[in-house]
């Protein structure tokens, strides 16, 4: 293990060196682009040993490494925004396939009006696809779980696609340090990928992914929502192994920070999680007893880490960097659902924010802690949700 001084967009091309992935195909995207340019950049040098694919569209480069992964070779791609939602088609059909394929989201806002900044409702708008998903808060970070990922996408059981998604710019051009790890050093670890059913492969040809008639359909979508639900617990044995070999741990599905006596929560997706770690800190000197708590793992939901951490409260503050429209916070009514059949019944106020890239202060992480902690104290919850850095 060395420490390199990178971006995260950097560091997570040094990760598709680390896995020994085989097969990357990619399309550029701002600001995913520097993803696989790195990569190219790394092919040309020899130091990246697999193939690497230059497509003509981003739904090309997933089904580029469905064709890969298809055959048994491992396979990841990298984009971002309108990139992805490209993809779609893709994205359920390699998850339907049951194909361990990992892609690195850096998130952005979808268009119009154009922004290329950081808003969660890209990999938000794919949560039902069936793919594992996974938010970072720092390039250290990024570069880990992305090896992690591989981890957990080829368990026989799990055997689905996992996304792991960066916030743009606020992460991606960040330059920070990160443990590198040397492919040898990450084989004992992350061993060639076996498929345990089918492949593809000419000289034993197979069929794969006909028509499956009415009785057959549900049986399928079940054995996906299953294995999804898998992952929760095989990422759990994963990070415990990882810690054990490489010294690295992330908090698990929910990062928590100073919850333990903690009566209000904030809970945030990616890099806010980070900022909120300096709020808590302010809070807790001036006597509040609030903490943080970060969802690295937002598919599967974890539900029963969120209601054992909602058995100790009396309300969280809920921060979304993007919205379903209509509705609200998607991770605030995933909160809410998750916890409508425990016996605990916290207080879950809703804030949406930092859309478009609209930077989110300690200052503000603040304010709305503590507008969560006055609804503690007269109980009376307010609106549904609140567009925090849009009430002035």
């Amino acid at each position: 293990m060395k420490t390199l001084l990178m971006s995260a967009n950097y560091a997570a091309a040094r990760a598709i060196v680390s896995a020994r992935v085989e097969v990357v195909a990619a399309y550029p995207i701002t600001p995913a682009t520097t993803v696989p340019e790195q990569i190219a950049l790394l092919d040309e040098e020899g130091i990246y040993k697999g193939e690497f694919i230059r497509v003509e569209s981003e739904h090309s480069a997933m089904f580029a490494c469905i064709g890969a992964s298809s055959t048994g070779a491992r396979a990841f791609t990298a984009t971002s925004s309108n990139g992805l939602l490209l993809m779609d088609e893709a994205l359920h059909w390699a998850a339907a396939a049951r194909l361990p394929i990992v892609l690195a989201n850096i998130n952005r806002s979808v268009s119009p009006p154009w922004n290329i900044h950081v808003t969660h409702d890209d990999s938000m708008s794919k949560r039902d696809t069936g793919w594992i998903q996974f938010y970072v808060a720092s390039v250290d970070e990024f570069y880990h779980t992305i090896i992690q990922a591989f981890k957990v996408a080829e368990d026989e059981r799990v055997l689905m696609p996992v996304m792991v998604s960066a916030d743009g710019f606020v992460l991606s051009h960040t330059v920070s340090t990160f443990d590198y790890l040397e492919p040898e050093e990450v084989d004992e670890f992350l061993p060639p990928y076996k498929p345990p059913h089918w492949v593809m492969n000419p000289d034993n040809p197979v069929s794969h992914g006909n028509i499956v008639f009415p009785e057959y359909y549900q049986e399928f979508r079940y054995q996906m929502h299953e294995a999804s639900k898998n992952a929760l617990k095989v990422y759990e044995e994963v990070e415990r192994d990882y810690k054990r070999l490489f010294g690295k741990y992330f908090g698990g599905p929910i990062d928590q920070y100073r919850c333990d006596d903690a009566e209000v929560v904030f809970t945030s997706q990616g890099t806010v999680g980070a900022e909120a770690i300096d709020a808590i800190d302010e809070l807790r000197d001036e006597g509040y007893k609030v903490g943080a708590a970060r969802v690295r793992m937002y598919r599967p939901f974890p539900v029963e880490p969120m209601r054992a951490l909602a058995s100790k409260v009396k309300a969280f503050a809920s921060f979304d960097r993007g919205v379903s429209y209509g509705f609200g916070g998607h991770v605030a009514n995933d909160i809410r659902a998750a916890l409508y059949h425990s016996p605990y019944r916290p207080i879950v106020k809703s804030y949406i924010g930092g859309l478009g890239g609209r930077d989110v202060t300690v200052d503000d992480i603040k304010e709305i802690i503590l507008d969560t902690v006055k609804a503690v104290e007269s109980g009376e919850m307010g609106p549904e949700e609140t567009w925090h850095d849009l009430l002035e």
